[in-house]
């Protein structure tokens, strides 16, 4: 056998027990859990034009509130899926200081308001449509729908990749009302727009 063989051989084989640590290290932990790089970072400030109207959507403006900030698109499966429960959510929250924020993403403003003149518009509810993906990209988003929950401080301290369901969003924002630390979680898949 030649050297240079033999070194494809040995670095084949290295290759071999590299991946297999590194598959054995991840047994046994829940593949739910996600990492954020925004957890425990002020999040990232959002300046958006309402959805229905001419105005601006600002972050800075619910400050003091817990914000449930949600990205979704009209063709997003997922987003049907939690739609109910999320308009659920802001109704039972809506005498408390928690601000939702619906962030339009990747999607055309008229499919937008068509999905929730179907769906239902929850009056508890802020809508910001995000020209351009710049929220988006400020916030990581890699598919839809993605949540994020914002402490009273502004710190983001908690992600939920896919759709989310009234009991999570309920546990979730309780937790950050009583200052108590959450898991991000991973609850289903995410769409990309083609």
């Amino acid at each position: 056998m030649s050297n240079r063989l033999t070194w494809i051989v040995i670095a084949a084989g290295l290759l071999v027990v590299v991946v297999g640590v590194a598959l054995a290290g991840s047994l046994g932990t829940d593949p739910t859990v996600v990492e954020s790089a925004l957890i425990d970072e002020p999040a990232p400030d959002l300046v958006l034009d309402e959805l229905d109207g001419d105005g601006e959507v600002l972050l800075a403006d619910h400050r003091g509130d817990v914000v449930v900030v949600n990205f979704w698109a009209s063709w997003c499966t997922g987003c049907r899926q939690e739609h109910a429960a999320l308009d659920a959510a802001a109704a039972e929250y809506a005498d408390f200081p928690v601000t939702f924020l619906a962030v339009n993403t990747l999607d055309e403003q008229g499919q937008a308001i068509g999905f929730l003149d179907r769906l239902g518009w929850s009056e508890d509810t802020v809508y910001g449509i995000d020209d351009g993906s710049r929220a988006a990209f400020a916030y990581g988003v890699a598919g839809l729908p993605e949540t994020f929950f914002i402490d009273r401080d502004g710190v983001v301290v908690g992600k939920v990749i896919g759709p989310v369901t009234q009991d999570l969003l309920t546990a979730t924002i309780d937790a950050v009302l009583l200052g108590d630390d959450i898991d991000s979680v991973k609850t289903g898949e995410t769409e990309r727009s083609s």
